[in-house]
């Protein structure tokens, strides 16, 4: 999908303040920043809606790879170019690629709490809050494994720096936003991040992108898994 509205296909718009808007799908009104040039506006429900399917995917799977995890949720009916399905997807794939290269970590509860905290991060928050929910997702993913909560020590202190670590990679390439670059820099900066403080150490690849047609504001050589000549 080149164009970025679920019902027309056109670019979408951002607006500077909170407008109530009428979701095209499901007809829930509420204030969102962000609509097509055409007016429609769709929630973050709808248009996560499917994502469900992570919980399979992850729970039957034996990859120490995140990105290879990453893959297989982005290629998903559920899944579009940008959205706020991303800010599950990241620390559900670290979450899992984690677990099976040792860490200790109870799927079954870690992954509904991933969803949970995840789905609580809405879109266009890289632009809105200058934080980007991939980078909180792997934030997240730190939290939920060390179990750390408001009033923790080391495992607060590290969930925060996990979170920082990711958002500056992500700050370093500039923006316009592309939700896939931006999660595969968290999982990379997340893999490296899980190797040096929890001595656990998952399997990372190469990243070449094969989206970037997809994307109408790629930043194409500035991005680092941009496809290069060879």
């Amino acid at each position: 999908m080149k164009e970025e509205c679920l019902i027309c296909k056109a670019p979408l718009e951002y607006l500077q303040a909170d407008t109530l808007m009428e979701c095209a799908i499901c007809h829930r009104v509420e204030d969102s920043k962000t609509r097509c040039v055409n007016g429609h506006y769709v929630c973050n429900e709808c248009h996560t809606k499917g994502i469900d399917a992570i919980f399979s995917v992850c729970m039957n799977t034996h990859e120490t790879n995140p990105v290879h995890i990453m893959e297989s949720l982005m290629r998903m009916d559920f899944c579009h170019m940008h959205g706020p399905e991303h800010h599950i997807m990241v620390g559900a794939a670290l979450l899992t690629a984690c677990k099976n290269a040792g860490g200790n970590i109870d799927l079954n509860k870690a992954l509904p709490e991933m969803y949970s905290r995840g789905k609580a991060v809405p879109g266009g928050t890289c632009g809105f809050w200058g934080a980007c929910g991939a980078g909180i997702s792997a934030g997240m993913y730190i939290s939920i494994v060390t179990g750390a909560t408001p009033l923790s020590a080391n495992e607060w202190s590290l969930s925060n720096k996990m979170t920082s670590r990711a958002l500056g990679k992500i700050s370093d390439f500039g923006g316009p936003r592309c939700c896939k670059r931006d999660s595969y820099l968290s999982i990379l900066e997340a893999a490296a991040f899980t190797k040096e403080h929890l001595g656990i150490e998952m399997e990372v690849s190469d990243i070449i992108c094969s989206r970037s047609a997809l994307n109408n504001q790629c930043i194409k050589d500035a991005c680092p898994f941009y496809p290069k000549i060879r």
